[in-house]
């Protein structure tokens, strides 16, 4: 009997394995508030993104993440790349209110929701993207020369302040003697990030 119980469970780990094996990829890390199963924003603001030390990633991203968002077809609205740079360079209480509230939320982990509120109002959208950049370069890895981008994502609902979704994901790229293109990895991370983005 013992055994019999030993091998039913031995094949329902190796199948789980496998299951797990075929399944594949996904993104190395996603977190979906419960709420957001209701949530279905129609317009969205995607905030530059914040390239950290990547200086070289700084507007290159905000394209392509502008890009893919676009070609998602998910949103009734979309302020993005151009249009969101414009709109923060020209409105002083949204650049204030934005740089108040992400100074919060990367110094203390607090979405604060009356800062969202006046972001949404202002902006007139239901959610907010903010994304950054964890890589954005080449080096070596296992003795093997990589190409490599990685991405953080937060979407924030407006009038609550509530993170509905945050993920994270890398891809790399390995090379001999031409240097894949960062732009068409970066494009890649962001494709399989966003497709799991709640609408």
């Amino acid at each position: 009997m013992k055994a019999k119980m030993k091998k039913a469970h031995l094949g329902l780990i190796l199948f789980s394995l496998l299951a797990l094996a075929a399944c594949g990829g996904g993104l190395r890390y996603s977190q979906l508030d419960p709420a957001a199963k209701e949530f279905h924003p129609r317009h969205l603001a995607v905030f530059p993104v914040d390239v950290g030390t990547y200086e070289e990633a700084r507007d290159v991203a905000d394209t392509i993440l502008a890009g893919v968002v676009m070609e998602k077809k998910a949103f009734k609205e979309v302020t993005a790349g151009d249009a969101m740079r414009e709109m923060l360079k020209a409105n002083e209480e949204l650049r204030k209110t934005y740089q108040d509230y992400t100074l919060k939320l990367k110094t203390v982990n607090f979405s604060d929701p009356e800062l969202s509120r006046k972001i949404g109002s202002i902006t007139k959208a239901d959610a907010f993207l903010l994304v950054n950049i964890d890589y954005w370069l080449y080096t070596q890895e296992s003795g093997k020369k990589v190409g490599k981008v990685g991405m953080a994502m937060k979407l924030v609902e407006t009038s609550t302040g509530r993170i509905m979704w945050k993920a994270g994901h890398f891809l790399d790229r390995s090379y001999s003697f031409i240097k894949p293109d960062l732009k068409d990895i970066a494009r890649d991370v962001a494709r399989e990030m966003l497709s799991e983005l709640p609408n």
